[in-house]
């Protein structure tokens, strides 16, 4: 359009003036202003959220112009909340609303990408081959399989086509699962909430073809191992909005404006109520700033501190002056009525385990299950009862589940006795203690081993005789925290002040540096405040305190407290723990979808912990031996030194899971048992008998039990997750760039493992294929080998719940995946596809033997009434489910793959669904979603089935199928556990029960779920969300042993390693500085500081760290926080290059010196990629890692625990946890800062930056 006219009237007259000369009005055009205007026009908005493992869970406007996404604000239109509850909105932070700079920014996956070595290769491999066997050309000449995995994390990436990537993928997998076994395809990916159709994809894909899908929750050290032992449940928490009812709130290693960003405003609003808050963390975080009191103990002393506090409550609260509330409320749900018998030990007694019905005469009249019926005594008539809700009561009969105050014989109503001290007899216990332990650095108090203690007791006199000496928990709890109940004896405290009796504020004062009169006075009114109010006190606690090897002791402490004070299944009250975005809600909806239970039923599952433990190699470098944690009281002797003996006889022994299983493919195992006309199964047992088959894990490099193959998506387990991350790469990856500086047991004359077999050096390299998807080029995309383009959270149809607030809620697809990206479902459904032609000829209807632990929430967890013995060891005969795995014959139909991927299966018609051990019938549901989905048409295997097509199809499943989001099967739910319990909570949902959330309802808001026995909790008008409300107010029973919140653990292992109760253990010494230290000066001093991984206010997790945003709003790079303390005693001044070293690897950043930070400590805030401004390392030479290269994981022996009630596995559940903050760097500041961009130049060349590769091979 011409503007001549326009330029022709620039110099017209003013017209007019105004404000006394100051301004004008005049003629002119104003079409400049469309351009703003325009800016902010739009063509639509679309809801989605953000599957980044945020608590947050936000909902947020999409904005479209052009079919381009073009910014994101913030939805608020949550439902309402009830008149006396602020709303949950806004909802949001910087990091989200950063988003939509990714998706056409530079660091945008936009097409398949292989690793051009490896392609070569295959396309050699494909001119002369069927796909099969052109790979198995490539893996099974050495040559060749080291070419391309040597240059992983080089890049080196050229373009390839759908087409070809799926192909190459689909030829590996059915390679694998002929030769090798499918155990050895495995899969991570974390947090199914965040995105659940999309984990749902791919952990379908694998579970139908046989693969293993490794749990997260724990490998993450998200997992508390604390809430399995105490209540039975993996996690269940209150949503932030029940902040607003509590009256006192301990921040507790929660830095909750930071990290609970779009939470905040609860924590805010609840103080203008006069609710008193209380910050305790180590630095001065953000949330100090936002508190009443800070409390700064030493890091990783935190359960010293709070075993001050419980004793401070327990003595005040239930001694001198009994709370009435918090008296009765430990009666009814906790085990401290319970009986414990006591052992003969050295110089007195030991407590043992808890006394069951069948140590009894007549086992009080209990002939189901009586080993797991533990004893109480009634006060009212001073007889041994056996109280209802006990683990015994769950299994082999009905109605008799639940914690009413009655016993298990004629019913009767109990009143629980508490204590033994108006009547017993007094004798003196044995306990372990660990506070006095040398540490380098961390402080001790000293104290003997071994404390000996008075406290009441009786005499059990049997009909043959034998006596039996017991005592309750509350009297066992009330010695361990050496308070004097003026019974006499050593080692109990006469005053707060005697800081030689552990426990005591004084005492605790020596270890957290926390004045005794603030832990005094803080215990106090947080007691005082729960007695008053019914319970609402309330402890909001983050992943900080789980992240250390004793995190079991450090949650136990504030669940102690929270248990003693009433406060836990109390609104306002309990125990308020946030990491990741764990809650799943409709979990029973999704299971079947996610692991193929509609078609095949086990899914094949590991623990990521001791599957990265075992397969990288990090146990080869072991350097703490068990029997420095052993309790005093253990005898070593039957004891093995080495972390690996027990994880392999946890195994072995059907605790943990196994993958890969045996050191042969478990289909050959199964053709071979039908060659010889025998079940599998008895094959198998009599093979491992005879030695003849092996379990994998006692042949860790031999190249039989190698995984190879291995999917990656929604995670960046090289850039973020991976412990021990330099071992990774040097073992699993087999590059040959790594930063291990340490040296394995071999060359070092280190205690070897004694279950598996050595061999001096360690295999190398051993997956074959690694496969990523991301929508973004995240450190782990630079380590694998192919790299497929992921539809981006704007691009998806998908869902998403979070524990901190109630609704379900959608990713949903505003434009269509840019260039050649697709979505996860979509990824799967054409590699599913592509598997099926391939196995046509190779493989086709097979049995698989898939080995199984003994289940939490199944039978399977009465399998071991008092502790197993190991089956080999003893040489006893393996009993599947009792002291080795559960086996069962599972049919693979390989060339029909996809479509069982792609339809709803028959098994739920036939077994139904459910979970956590109820189940219910699901005929209605299946009909409905063959007509809202339609059904097959196609002639085969999945004809007549519902269809899944599309990812909302499978949202539509999962919405179906759970009782949270359909009123019917939520009906269905609560009756099908009324059964277990004789009691009516049907009454909890009926309300709801023709509410039915359809995918669209939730596009057009988010909706609040339905109330279901999956959850503790109730979703009620009248209540917000809080763990543990039906336990307490609808009697259902913890599914524990005592069926109660238990503080006293009684597996043989918890005494042997002395954590029947909670106490204070000081960090472990990982002995990784003293190696490296001085080892390779640069002229600069070297100091030694604890090494600390908070979560950062750039990223959530290292989603956002790469972003131009974020890092424009940070310093823009690796960074390090440490205290002005210690960086005058290393000459490092702010902003100076840095590096952390230790014998594990080495990082560079830039250091941030600060106030804040206390002396003894460095932190760098998780996570950091190693692909932003990274330069060399001068420990290394090659480009400094990340937050994980200075760690590796050290396994404890009492997460190995299986086949005992609540300490059985369960995927996510309990398990082996990944933690890092035991871990000790040296720090120096760099003398030479090299990019490593050009070797001719003086670079180290460790990994200098590859010149652009031409997208072909020639």
């Amino acid at each position: 359009m011409s503007h001549l006219l326009d330029q022709l009237r620039f110099f017209k007259r003013k017209q007019d003036e105004f404000a006394d000369g100051h301004g004008e009005t005049r003629i002119e055009s104003r079409d400049w202003e469309n351009f703003y205007r325009a800016r902010w026009q739009y063509d639509k908005i679309v809801r989605s959220t953000h599957g980044v493992n945020c608590t947050g869970s936000c909902s947020w406007k999409i904005y479209v112009k052009n079919g381009l996404i073009t910014w994101e604000t913030q939805q608020t239109d949550y439902p309402r909340t009830r008149p006396d509850l602020p709303n949950h909105e806004p909802r949001g932070c910087p990091r989200g609303a950063s988003y939509s700079w990714y998706i056409y920014s530079a660091n945008r996956l936009k097409y398949p990408k292989v690793r051009k070595a490896l392609l070569k290769l295959w396309r050699e491999a494909r001119t002369t081959m069927a796909p099969v066997d052109a790979w198995r050309s490539i893996v099974e000449d050495p040559a060749k399989a080291t070419s391309y995995k040597a240059e992983r994390g080089l890049g080196g990436f050229i373009r390839s086509s759908w087409n070809e990537v799926t192909e190459i993928i689909a030829a590996a997998n059915v390679y694998t699962v002929k030769q090798y076994g499918p155990d050895r395809v495995v899969g991570f990916s974390p947090i199914p909430a965040m995105s659940m159709v999309s984990y749902a994809a791919g952990s379908r894909y694998l579970s139908l073809i046989g693969g293993v899908c490794l749990s997260f929750y724990d490998w993450y050290c998200d997992l508390p191992p604390a809430s399995p032992m105490t209540w039975g449940e993996q996690t269940d928490v209150p949503e932030s909005a029940d902040w607003y009812n509590s009256n006192y709130i301990i921040a507790w290693g929660s830095n909750v404006p930071q990290t609970r960003t779009p939470d905040a405003h609860f924590f805010t609003e609840v103080r203008y109520k006069g609710t008193k808050t209380v910050a305790i963390t180590p630095d001065y975080s953000e949330v100090a700033k936002l508190t009443d009191l800070w409390l700064n103990p030493k890091q990783g002393t935190d359960a010293a501190l709070s075993q001050a506090f419980n004793h401070v409550i327990f003595k005040e609260f239930h001694l001198e002056k009994p709370s009435a509330y918090f008296t009765d409320y430990v009666r009814r749900y906790t085990d401290l009525p319970m009986l414990v018998l006591l052992e003969e030990a050295e110089k007195g007694y030991k407590p043992t385990r808890f006394l069951r019905a069948s140590d009894l005469d007549d086992q009080l009249g209990q002939d189901n299950n009586p080993e797991w019926k533990t004893i109480a005594v009634d006060s009212t008539t001073d007889q041994l009862v056996s109280p209802l809700g006990s683990i015994g009561y769950r299994w082999g009969e009905s109605g008799k589940w639940n914690i009413e105050a009655r016993e298990g014989g004629e019913g009767r109503e109990v009143v629980l006795q508490l204590s033994q001290i108006d009547n017993g007899e007094v004798v003196n216990v044995a306990f372990p203690y660990f506070g006095g332990q040398l540490h380098d650095h961390f402080q001790q108090a000293d104290g003997e081993e071994i404390q000996y203690r008075h406290l009441p007791s009786r005499v059990l006199t049997l009909a043959d005789g034998k006596q039996l000496r017991v005592a309750t928990v509350f009297d066992i709890q009330a010695a361990g925290l050496g308070i004097d109940r003026g019974l006499g004896g050593a080692n109990v405290a006469s005053s707060y002040d005697d800081a030689s009796v552990p426990g005591t504020p004084a005492w605790q004062e020596q270890i957290t540096g926390v004045s005794r009169e603030k832990v005094i006075r803080v215990a106090r009114e947080f007691a005082d405040n729960a007695d008053k109010t019914q319970g609402r006190s309330m402890i909001i606690v983050g992943a900080a305190m789980n992240h250390w090897y004793h995190m079991d002791m450090n949650y136990r402490g504030l669940i102690n407290m929270l248990m003693l004070c009433g406060c836990v299944g109390q609104s306002g009250g309990g125990w308020a723990h946030y990491v990741g975005q764990e809650k799943l809600r409709p979990q029973t909806g999704w299971l079947p979808l996610a692991f193929g239970l509609d078609w095949n039923r086990p899914p094949r599952q590991m623990n990521g912990t001791s599957f990265f433990y075992n397969h990288s190699s990090q146990w080869r470098h072991e350097k703490m031996s068990v029997h420095e944690i052993l309790s005093p009281l253990a005898d070593k002797s039957q004891f093995p030194e080495h972390m690996l003996d027990y994880n392999i006889r946890a195994e072995r022994g059907g605790w943990l899971p196994s993958a890969p299983q045996f050191n042969r493919n478990p289909l050959a195992i199964c053709r071979e048992a039908a060659a010889l006309g025998m079940d599998p199964k008895a094959y198998a047992l009599q093979s491992l008998q005879d030695g003849s088959l092996r379990f994998a894990c006692e042949q860790p490099d031999n190249s039989d039990n190698f995984p190879r193959n291995m999917f990656i998506w929604r995670s960046n387990l090289l850039g973020s997750s991976g412990k021990g991350h330099e071992y990774m790469l040097k073992y699993l990856l087999g590059t040959p760039k790594h930063g291990v500086m340490n040296e394995d047991l071999g060359k070092r004359d280190g205690v070897k493992p004694t279950e598996a077999d050595w061999v001096e050096e360690g295999a190398i390299g051993k997956i074959d294929l690694v496969t990523t998807l991301d929508f973004r080029m995240s450190s782990t995309c630079v380590y694998s080998d192919i790299v497929l383009p992921t539809a981006t959270w704007y691009e998806k149809d998908d869902m998403n719940t979070s524990d901190m607030h109630p609704f379900i809620h959608p990713l949903s697809a505003a434009i269509d995946p840019a260039w050649e990206s697709r979505s996860d479902w979509d990824i799967y459904k054409s590699i599913a596809r592509k598997f099926s032609e391939i196995s046509a000829g190779e493989l086709g209807v097979e049995q698989d033997l898939v080995t199984i632990p003994m289940l939490h929430d199944s039978p399977g967890e009465l399998a071991q009434p008092f502790g197993g013995t190991d089956w080999k060891t003893a040489g006893e005969v393996p009993v599947p489910g009792k002291n080795c795995p559960n086996m069962v014959v599972v049919e693979r139909d390989y060339p029909n793959t996809f479509k069982k991927f792609s339809s709803l299966g028959p098994l739920l018609q036939k077994l139904g669904n459910g979970g956590k051990g109820i189940s219910w019938n699901t005929d209605h549901e299946v009909e409905f979603l063959g007509q809202l989905n339609h059904e097959v048409l196609e002639e085969g295997i999945s004809q007549g089935r519902p269809q899944i097509n599309t990812a909302i199809d499978a949202c539509e499943v999962i919405l179906s199928l759970a009782p949270e989001t359909n009123g019917h099967v939520a009906v269905k739910a609560w009756e099908a556990l009324s059964t277990f319990t004789g009691r009516d909570h049907s009454h909890l949902a009926v309300g709801k029960q023709h509410e039915a959330i359809r995918f669209r309802d939730i596009q057009a808001q988010p909706r609040k779920i339905i109330s279901s026995p999956t959850w503790s909790g109730l979703e009620d008008e009248h209540v917000s969300y809080n763990a543990c409300y039906t336990n307490v107010h609808e009697y259902i029973p913890w599914r524990t042993i005592t069926g109660r919140q238990q503080f006293f653990q009684d597996h043989p292992w918890m005494q042997a390693f002395g954590e029947q109760l909670m106490s204070y253990r000081p960090p472990v010494n990982t002995r990784t500085t003293g190696y490296v230290m001085g080892k390779k000066p640069n002229g600069n001093n070297e100091i030694v500081l604890n090494w600390i991984t908070p979560h950062q206010k750039w990223g959530i997790h290292s989603t956002y760290s790469d972003n131009l945003i974020m890092l424009t709003l940070s310093r823009g790079g690796p960074i390090i926080w440490l205290s002005e303390v210690d960086a005058a005693k290393a000459g490092i001044e702010d902003n100076d290059w840095v590096e952390c070293f230790n014998a594990n690897g080495a990082l560079v950043a830039r250091a941030v010196v600060s106030q804040r930070v206390m002396e003894g400590m460095v932190m760098m805030y998780h996570a950091q990629e190693r692909i932003v401004n990274m330069p060399g390392s001068e420990m290394t030479g090659t480009r400094g890692g990340h937050h994980n290269s200075v760690t590796r994981v050290v396994l404890k022996p009492t997460h190995m625990i299986g086949g005992y009630a609540q300490q059985s596995w369960g995927f996510n559940y309990y398990g082996t946890v990944g933690c890092n903050r035991d871990e000790f760097v040296v720090v120096r500041k760099m003398d030479k800062i090299d990019w490593l961009d050009d070797v001719e130049l003086g670079g180290l060349g460790g990994d200098a930056l590859p010149q652009p590769l031409p997208q072909d091979i020639e």
